[in-house]
Parts: C-alpha cells; sequence; structure tokens
C-alpha cells in the first residue's frame, strides 16, 4: 500500500514505531524473565512446581487491580506520559529485588514482581492502542506484529543472559544442595540468590532512564475520539447497533467482552508455553543445564510466527483468517501431547505452541477495540484484564504438573489445561468477534 502521508509524517511515525519498539522489547525482557524465575526461584527459595508459578500470579493478577485505574490515568495523562510513569513503576518494583535477593524472602520477589506488573499494565494500557492507532486498523496486525517480535527477541535475550547468570551448573548445586547439613546448605542458596541483584540494578537503572527519555520524546498523540474507523474485516462492515458515538459503556460491545476472555485464554497460553517449558523438561528429566534454554526454542517459534503474519497480513489473508488457523493448530499441538513420550518430541510441540499463539493477541486486540471510538482507552483498560490468565492458567499447570509427578504420571497430562483456552480462541475467530449486540435479531441478520 502506498505511503501518501507527508514525510516529516512518516518520519515521526518510524521515530514513535522505534520507541514503541524498544519499549515492547523491555516488555519482553520483564516478562519472559518470569520463564527463568520459575525454577530458579524454586531452587534458591525451596519451593514446588505450584508454589514456583505464583512468580507469573503475581506478576499477572497486578494487571486485574491497575487495568482500570490505568485507563483514569491515561485520561489525564494522555498515552505518552501515561508510558513514562508506567516505566517508573517498573523501576520501583526492580528495585525491590535487590533486598528480596540478600534476604531470600520469597514474598519480597513476590511483592518486586507485582509492582513491575503494575507499571507494565499501565504501559501496555497505553502502548497497545498506540500502536494499534497509529495507522490503518486493517495492518494493524502487522504493526501488533513487528512489536511482538521486539518481545520475543528480548524473552530470548533474557533467556540465555540470566541461564548463564544464575542457572550455570544448576544441577551440580542442587545434588550438592542434598548431601549440606543446613548452615552449609543455607549459606549456598544465599550466594545462589545474590546473583540477581546486579543485574536487576541494571534493570531498575535501564527503566528509570527510558521513563526519562519518553518524557522528552516527541511522540506523535493518535487520535482516539473517532466513531467511525476504517473496518477490520468485511464482516464487521454492516453493523446495524448505535455507532460507539451513541454508546456509553463498553459493555454495550459483546465482542469486546468476549476479546477480554480471549486475551485471558492467550496470555494463559502464552506463559504456560514459555514459562512452563523449563520445568516441563526437568520433569522429564532433561537436565536442568540443558533445559534452563528451553525458553528461547518458544521464543524462536513466536519470532518464526510474527514474521510470516507481517508477510502475508494484509497482502494475502486476513487477520481473522490467521487466527482461525493458530487456534486449530494450538488444538492439534495440545492433542499430540497427550500421545507424545519422546522427550525431544514434547519439547518441540511444546516450542511450537509459541507459533500457534503467536497471532493471537495481534489479531484479537484490533478486532476488540474497532469501533470504540472516544470509549477506546476505557476498552483496551478492560483487555488489559485479559492478562489475569497469566495469573490463572499457569497456577493450574504447575498444580497438575505436582500431582503427575506424585502419582507417576506421564507430565504431559498438564497441558490439558490449555485445550479449553484453543477452543474458545477458536470460537472467537469464527463467531465471537462478529457478535455486536447481546439481543438477537428477530429478522435473522447476520452478527
Amino acid at each position: 500500500m502506498r505511503n501518501t502521508t507527508p514525510s516529516h509524517q512518516g518520519l515521526s511515525l518510524v521515530w514513535a514505531m522505534s520507541v514503541i519498539g524498544a519499549l515492547f522489547f523491555i516488555f519482553g525482557f520483564v516478562t519472559w524473565l518470569n520463564g527463568f524465575l520459575v525454577p530458579y526461584l524454586r531452587i534458591a527459595c525451596e519451593l514446588n512446581n505450584f508454589q514456583s508459578f505464583f512468580v507469573t500470579f503475581a506478576f499477572y493478577i497486578s494487571y486485574v487491580i491497575m487495568a482500570l485505574p490505568s485507563a483514569a490515568i491515561l485520561h489525564r495523562t494522555g498515552l505518552r506520559d501515561g508510558m513514562m510513569y508506567g516505566l517508573f513503576l517498573m523501576a520501583l518494583g526492580a528495585s525491590l529485588f535487590i533486598p528480596a535477593a540478600l534476604t531470600r524472602y520469597y514474598l519480597l520477589f513476590l511483592l518486586g514482581l507485582f509492582v513491575m506488573g503494575m507499571g507494565l499494565a499501565i504501559l501496555q494500557t497505553a502502548s497497545n492502542p498506540y500502536i494499534t492507532l497509529l495507522g490503518s486498523l486493517e495492518s494493524s496486525a502487522r504493526r501488533i506484529s513487528v512489536m511482538g517480535i521486539c518481545n520475543k527477541s528480548a524473552g530470548i535475550v533474557a533467556t540465555l543472559l540470566f541461564g548463564f547468570i544464575a542457572l550455570q551448573n544448576a544441577d551440580e548445586i542442587v545434588a550438592r544442595f542434598a548431601l549440606l547439613p543446613p548452615v552449609e546448605k543455607a549459606a549456598e542458596l544465599d550466594a545462589l540468590a545474590a546473583k540477581v541483584i546486579v543485574p536487576y540494578i541494571i534493570i531498575t537503572l535501564t527503566f528509570a532512564a527510558l521513563g526519562v527519555v519518553i518524557r522528552f520524546a516527541r511522540l506523535p498523540e493518535p487520535r482516539t475520539d473517532d466513531s467511525s474507523p476504517a473496518p477490520v474485516e468485511t464482516a464487521l462492515q454492516n453493523r446495524t447497533e448505535p455507532p460507539a458515538s451513541e454508546k456509553n459503556s463498553v459493555f454495550q460491545f459483546p465482542y469486546l467482552i468476549f476479546g477480554v476472555i480471549a486475551l485471558f485464554c492467550d496470555v494463559g497460553l502464552e506463559i504456560v508455553a514459555g514459562d512452563s517449558i523449563i520445568s516441563f523438561g526437568r520433569s522429564l528429566g532433561i537436565p536442568l543445564s540443558t533445559a534452563r534454554f528451553f525458553t528461547a526454542f518458544t521464543m524462536v517459534a513466536m519470532i518464526c510466527g510474527y514474521s510470516l503474519w507481517i508477510y502475508l497480513i494484509p497482502r494475502f489473508m486476513s487477520q481473522v483468517t490467521g487466527l482461525k488457523g493458530c487456534a486449530m493448530l494450538g488444538i492439534a499441538l495440545t492433542l499430540a501431547m497427550f500421545w507424545i513420550r519422546s522427550p525431544a518430541v514434547a519439547i518441540v510441540l511444546v516450542a511450537l505452541m509459541g507459533f500457534a499463539n503467536s497471532l493471537i493477541w495481534p489479531a484479537v486486540w484490533p478486532l476488540a477495540i474497532k469501533g470504540l471510538g472516544r470509549l477506546t482507552a476505557m476498552g483496551s483498560a478492560l483487555l488489559i484484564i485479559g492478562n489475569l490468565g497469566g495469573a490463572i492458567v499457569p497456577l493450574a499447570f504447575g498444580s497438575l504438573l505436582d500431582y503427575t509427578e506424585h502419582h507417576s504420571l506421564y507430565p504431559g497430562y498438564a497441558y490439558v489445561v490449555m485445550l479449553p483456552c484453543y477452543v474458545y480462541i477458536a470460537f472467537y475467530a469464527f463467531w465471537g468477534h462478529r457478535i455486536t449486540c447481546w439481543k438477537r435479531k428477530s429478522s435473522g441478520a447476520k452478527h
């Protein structure tokens, strides 16, 4: 599609995309560090699988608490300044890891994750609609996919970097702990916990510096008061319900509410596929020295998916068609997990779930906020509540993984938690995004 914007406006958009891309890299670095923190804190704080997945619970439950306050903050500050405040709050949360590591107090680690999640909730409430509204909604999945590449590339960097820093010789450390007396074991665990102090000092300073950059960066502020944006899909063109300008509540948009549930499923799927793969590998008997890098496999699969969608959408297919394909692929991979017993193949299947998950967020988000007009900020805040899936679904997975270990069952059975999530994504792709009113039309008009 030919660009008809003036050259200075084009440069402004490139600058905005670059800055938001850097933010998405930060999102990914922080978010996918949880994949490392789950096994790391399980060792350092002596936890079981269920307890270790409170890492993701603490991080994502903050989204639910901050989602609606984020909308109020952004209404007052605007999208750009909201990003700045979110970064400063994330810096505060990262700084809590320093006393947490010094004391090896698990609840303090969780508090740091909770505060970081609050900051990230503000950032995502601002940045996701920001990148969506910078251009046409028809190509928004492509722009969000570009941001996804930044996000998952950071996940690869975080996994490899912290795997080398904190989980080096992890198998030898765990074996040695079993032979040490309590006092010496505590000293070794303290030394292990202290390995994250310097990295989190750097992370804290980076967040604070980025907040300052956002404060003085000249980013364009996209308009969110347009009540009649361009349609996303042909099926959405002929709506019979009142336009957004005549609605006064986001709850009058069924496709938005269904979208919140879809993102709940998506975030749960992404976190389980990315953060569980190390613990799953250990349950299969794979040494931690090898399994510590498995999260990177899921990230690579997601990047491959993003790259494919950037090429295909909307040139060769619509984002809805891609979403349907991803949902069906996810269902097939999950079902395959119940029968595959080869550890290597099972790990590949979990990693490929990253590919199946790659288009869900980029496709659901624009479909869910399409046509909200002046209610876009509140709708975006409501969608952020969908991140609750990252708190609930991994806990369910961790509990099932403990159950399979205690009863000598195949660990792959724990992935049954993903099946209803993929089934719901399929519902949203085929029907849910097209439902525009709560009451069925007596005329039999299609939604």
